[in-house]
């Protein structure tokens, strides 16, 4: 069984609660969002159908949760490894908040810590019980593309692309 951290609005920790009860309930929690670039574009993947939530639909190259008293940097790593089978220079770049309810009656509640890396090596070993397909993606052509069609993608999406986005700019 998968706990997540309960947080409060300032990301200090309130408690505990396994994963899927804490999206029924639509508890604040802490996530991650991973963001990998090259020149122009960013790594997305396809979230598998049979994932508890969203899935099928297009999100950033990794999104989870960190486990109980571990550091959100090394969760991000660790999944990173777990999901792609690759490691990069990754750093915190923003956080946030946002809360959601979902098609299957989940709620994503979760302050999102927001970090970004580059990378351009071999992605074709990614796990495909997490991931159902990964293709790099012109980053105008995705912020077309989820304009147009925000229901192709996860409903964090836009805010996590948004700070991943202004971060690469700034010297």
């Amino acid at each position: 069984m998968e706990y997540v951290i309960l947080v409060n609005e300032q990301d200090q920790v309130v408690g505990f609660e396994e994963k899927q009860k804490a999206h029924q309930l639509g508890f604040l929690h802490r996530a991650f969002s991973i963001f990998l670039f090259r020149n122009n574009e960013i790594l997305m993947q396809q979230r598998h159908p049979q994932k508890y939530h969203c899935g099928g639909l297009w999100t950033n190259t990794v999104c989870s949760h960190p486990r109980e008293n571990e550091i959100t940097f090394d969760a991000a790593n660790r999944r990173l490894f777990e999901e792609l089978g690759i490691g990069a220079d990754l750093r915190e770049v923003d956080q946030f908040i946002y809360r959601a309810e979902l098609a299957n009656g989940l709620i994503e509640h979760e302050l999102d810590h927001v970090f970004i890396g580059h990378y351009d090596g071999d992605i074709s070993q990614f796990n495909p019980e997490e991931i159902s397909e990964l293709k790099w993606m012109d980053i105008q052509d995705l912020e077309r593309d989820l304009a147009a069609h925000p229901e192709r993608y996860t409903p964090w999406l836009k805010q996590a692309l948004t700070l991943a986005c202004q971060a690469t700019i700034i010297p």
